[in-house]
């Protein structure tokens, strides 16, 4: 009876599966149930429960003599709400509990729920290694030298040039910097701005990794309230910053991670005012701004800089590859504080993936490869707020992203992510507890879910087995 069980549990996690990522769409027909208990060899019964428990989660609907048909999905959860933050900055200790849960995420035969990384499959992998290959034979002597002085190959430059114009620019040639990532490019800019001791305003929640270089770097961090769907609080930083005290603002202000939240332009244009007066230097990552799951590619707040106030950092880890490690910086008015802590950090970034970059870039296939990547990662978010949906005790709540791809999830209170997370790992199963998105140790009851991977019926399963966890607590 347990195996039976199990088997109708599976098939209906695989047919689940296959309506959330889109092989199956609303109005289509399933298989009949004598056809799904001969190609996968189960008894009719079996196959008779798997639809009718997706019957019960309203994915399906059983019609007279004609079989059972996709319904439309329910409706999702919702949002989860904006949280009150504490008034004092916070020393940041995450680093060492953040990097094991990561490792642990990282290993094999763990549902890949965790780090935010792309499936290797929606990346043009083989195109990259042709660049590769021919720039190595046309430019042989790439190999030959480096330089801690001239860092920035001008024909990348010139493509991110061009690439700005979508960004409310063109940005000056004279303000970039590359970099080898995009976490180097934040790692620059807070040291050109900041000293140890400085506090730092971040969103709440903030993305991990920033938290880190702010720990790193002997900096203190004070959350702002971030709205998950209009992004940080205007005027709670107004606030904030009346008596000063604050040397600079980290913000992801599209595609917000966790929160995948894009901040309009009336409230960019607000916020960068605010700070150009206050005498906060702003360092934005914009790292999501290429993947947004809207119509139109939105502005970073650089857009409505007027005085070099906003460095713009990305890079082209989430969308290409995270193996490049290309990242840059447009560095405003700190263009030469930027560029000596480049020189004496790190030195030239690799001239042979500049040269590579720079000519996918030309090509056009960025373009192409970018809208189709939308679409996955569109697709692949919505299935898995719909599993989450199905799956999570009934007053969870759940983001809509408007760019990335993770999803950020409310559980009701009495649910502690952390306690529960090494119980998840015992069942092969990762994702990232909330409280290390916050310095001082909020979102107890959260959690962020990658969704960089196809929805799969492993995946589907994945989430339903999660939710078994937190239903159960």
């Amino acid at each position: 009876m347990a195996e039976e069980l199990l088997r109708y549990e599976q098939l209906a996690a695989e047919l689940s599966g296959m309506i959330a990522s889109g092989v199956l769409n609303h109005g289509d027909r399933l298989p009949s149930v004598r056809r799904l208990s001969s190609q996968r060899r189960l008894s009719v019964s079996t196959v008779v429960q798997a639809l009718r428990l997706l019957e019960d989660r309203g994915l399906v609907e059983a019609r007279p003599q004609s079989g059972f048909f996709v319904q439309r999905a329910k409706a999702a959860r919702a949002e989860p709400v904006v949280r009150s933050t504490p008034e004092e900055p916070s020393p940041v200790d995450i680093s060492q509990r953040l990097v094991s849960v990561l490792r642990a995420g990282a290993r094999n035969g763990i549902a890949p729920l965790a780090a935010a990384l792309p499936a290797p499959e929606l990346l043009p992998v083989a195109a990259l290694q042709r660049l590769y290959a021919g720039i190595a034979r046309r430019h042989p002597k790439l190999l030959e030298g480096g330089s801690h002085i001239n860092t920035d190959e001008p024909a990348l430059v010139r493509q991110l040039v061009r690439r700005s114009l979508a960004w409310g620019g063109p940005l000056p040639a004279e303000e970039f910097v590359i970099t080898n990532s995009c976490t180097e490019a934040l790692g620059l800019c807070l040291r050109a701005v900041t000293k140890p001791g400085d506090t730092v305003a971040v969103e709440s929640p903030a993305y991990y990794l920033m938290l880190q270089l702010l720990e790193t770097l002997g900096l203190k961090a004070l959350e702002i309230p971030t709205d998950p769907r209009t992004g940080m609080s205007v005027e709670a930083l107004d606030l904030a910053t009346r008596n000063g005290g604050i040397a600079a603002c980290l913000i992801v202000s599209n595609g917000s991670n966790p929160l995948g939240c894009v901040m309009p332009d009336d409230r960019k244009r607000l916020f960068s005012a605010l700070t150009a007066a206050r005498g906060v230097a702003v360092i934005e990552d914009d790292i999501y701004g290429d993947l947004h799951l809207g119509n139109e590619r939105p502005w970073p707040i650089k857009a409505f800089d007027k005085v070099g106030n906003v460095m713009l950092c990305s890079s082209f880890s989430k969308s290409l590859s995270p193996a490049l490690r290309i990242g840059f910086v447009a560095a405003g008015r700190y263009h030469s504080a930027i560029a000596l802590q480049k020189t004496i950090t790190s030195g030239g970034t690799n001239p042979i993936t500049q040269h590579v970059l720079a000519e996918y870039l030309e090509s056009g296939a960025y373009e192409r490869h970018l809208r189709t990547l939308r679409r996955a990662y569109s697709q692949q978010v919505e299935a898995m707020r719909l599993a989450v949906s199905r799956y999570f005790p009934a007053a969870t709540r759940i983001t809509q992203p408007q760019g990335g791809y993770v999803l950020w999830v409310e559980l009701p209170e009495n649910i502690d992510t952390t306690r529960l997370y090494q119980r998840a790992i015992g069942e092969n199963l990762a994702y990232v507890p909330g409280d290390l998105f916050s310095p001082s140790g909020m979102y107890r009851n959260c959690l962020r879910l990658n969704c960089g991977n196809p929805h799969t019926p492993a995946i589907e399963d994945a989430v339903r087995r999660l939710g078994a966890i937190f239903s159960s607590a």
